[in-house]
């Protein structure tokens, strides 16, 4: 039986990665991408809803009084570093698989809601539940099973090393994601607070989703 205090941590992520599956799956099948777009914003509702219905088991995600503006000024710069190595690091080595994408056009023209969806979704409510998931959580807990006891400043090298690749792996940019891992939890571990590297993954991919219109890279979506 698994544990409340991992449940409300695992369920929001195990939430996104259902719809992720089913995405697959439709595809499979035959559905279209522009078919299935519309899961994205079911999903980010889902995701949203789990961590609203369960914030106050999130004891992290208590605002921290003492950080200053150094914390939040290096959690930015840190997002904006991620979402540069995030776009030139594409070498067929550092790709796995065949990313489907997210293409909001229509006959051409870009569709805004969904764009607005699809921003929003990977700027405000992904950081906060994959930071929960990947950091708060998992790294932590391969540090010691009570993870709420462990400070994050006494996780080991070997916690942020297999936490960083298995978040590298569930991307298909592995190595911008083992960046991207590594570059999250030296935040949380150096600031103290969960806020920091939630701060820097909403710049991350708030700026990645402005570039992406910008550009019409859809692949990176």
């Amino acid at each position: 039986m698994v544990d409340r205090t991992n449940l409300y941590r695992i369920a929001p992520f195990a939430a996104y990665v259902f719809f992720m599956i089913l995405e697959d799956v439709l595809l499979k099948f035959g559905w279209e991408a522009n078919d299935i777009r519309w899961l994205y914003a079911a999903k980010i509702i889902v995701v949203a809803g789990l961590l609203w219905g369960m914030r106050s088991a999130y004891s992290e995600l208590r605002w921290p009084g003492a950080a200053g503006f150094r914390t939040w000024g290096i959690a930015v710069i840190a997002g904006i570093v991620v979402f540069v190595a995030w776009i030139n690091m594409t070498a067929d080595w550092m790709v796995m698989g065949e990313a489907v994408g997210f293409d909001p056009r229509n006959d051409d023209e870009i569709d805004w809601v969904f764009v607005a969806v699809r921003i929003a979704g990977a700027a405000l409510v992904v950081p906060v539940m994959e930071e929960l998931f990947w950091r708060s959580f998992l790294m932590r807990w391969i540090q010691h099973p009570n993870f709420l006891s462990v400070d994050p400043a006494q996780v080991g090298l070997k916690a942020l090393a297999i936490a960083a690749i298995l978040f590298a792996v569930a991307h298909s940019l592995w190595f911008a994601g083992l960046f991207a891992g590594i570059v999250y939890s030296l935040l949380y571990m150096r600031s103290g607070t969960l806020w920091s590297p939630i701060l820097a993954h909403a710049v991350t991919n708030g700026i990645l989703g402005i570039w992406i219109v910008v550009t019409g890279n859809w692949g990176f979506w």
